[in-house]
This record gives structure tokens, C-alpha cells and sequence, in this order.
């Protein structure tokens, strides 16, 4: 769909929400087009700290000693 600036300004709305639907939008200026209206896709929100109980595993207090396999190393 194409609309002039005019238009654009005056029926704002109803082309984002038509870009949102996955129209393509654009806006021309002297029936040039200039602008395309594309809707950003939505983003997960973060990760939360503490939100996979259970799932988070520690390490063992011998982490980081020595492997005895490895010690000629």
C-alpha cells in the first residue's frame, strides 16, 4: 500500500496497525516513494535473575584443583 504524506499523517494509526498485521506500508512524496512503515519484531523479554529454579546447578568446591591425570603438565 502506498499513501501520500498527507495521508500518512492523517490515518497514522490505521497503517501502523496494518504494518503490525504485515502489510507493507509506504510513504511517498510526490508520488515518490521515501519511507517504508515496517513494524519492529518484539523482543523476549531478559532473562531474569532466579527464573529457572532448579535448573541452575553449582560447582563442586574441587572445581578448580588439580587434575591428577594432568599433573605432568
Amino acid at each position: 500500500m502506498q499513501v501520500n504524506i498527507h495521508d500518512a499523517k492523517t490515518h497514522l494509526s490505521r497503517l501502523i496497525r496494518l504494518a503490525l498485521e504485515g502489510e507493507e506500508v509506504i510513504i511517498a512524496k510526490r508520488r515518490q516513494p521515501v519511507v517504508r512503515l515496517v513494524a519492529i519484531p518484539q523482543q523476549s523479554d531478559p532473562p531474569r535473575l532466579g527464573g529457572a529454579p532448579g535448573l541452575i546447578r553449582r560447582m563442586g568446591d574441587d572445581f578448580d584443583d588439580p587434575i591428577p591425570d594432568f599433573e605432568g603438565y
